[in-house]
């Protein structure tokens, strides 16, 4: 009966430890290249290819104000898994990623992982990255 007793409780316990949350984390996004210290950075986080790069109703949006060429975006609270970043520097003031007539855009931006496709917007898979049980920060260069 103690038997029983002692290995129902190391039961509970591995399953209390398998529905514990996984820890939360904060992700730094270093945006880098920034033509003017004008205007402010949109940094938006993504978890899935549904939403990126350019839909606003990602995971979540962080505006800041550029410091000289740089800008940095926070995230608290990320929780493990895979996520990919789309940033763009807003000059006139309308939080939206500007593009042209055929669709390109007209205001600096970049991507997690810089990837830059010549003929086509960036891919989930191609930006995605891994979050973990420690804080991450990556650098984002933008460019038109």
């Amino acid at each position: 009966m103690i038997r029983n007793a002692a290995s129902s409780s190391a039961l509970i316990v591995s399953a209390a430890w398998l529905v514990t949350p996984a820890q939360a984390v904060e992700l730094r996004i270093i945006v880098s290249g920034l033509a003017t210290a004008q205007g402010e950075v949109g940094c938006a986080l993504h978890r899935d290819a549904g939403t990126f790069p350019m839909d606003p109703n990602g995971l979540r949006n962080v505006w800041v104000v550029p410091s000289g060429d740089t800008a940095e975006c926070r995230f608290p609270d990320v929780t493990p898994g895979a996520y990919a970043v789309a940033v763009s520097h807003d000059l006139n003031g309308n939080r939206i990623t500007d593009t042209n007539f055929i669709g390109l855009p007209t205001e600096d931006w970049g991507v997690s992982n810089n990837v830059r496709p010549a003929m086509r917007a960036p891919r989930f898979e191609e930006a995605a990255f891994t979050v973990g049980d420690a804080s991450l920060t990556l650098t984002i260069e933008v460019d038109r």
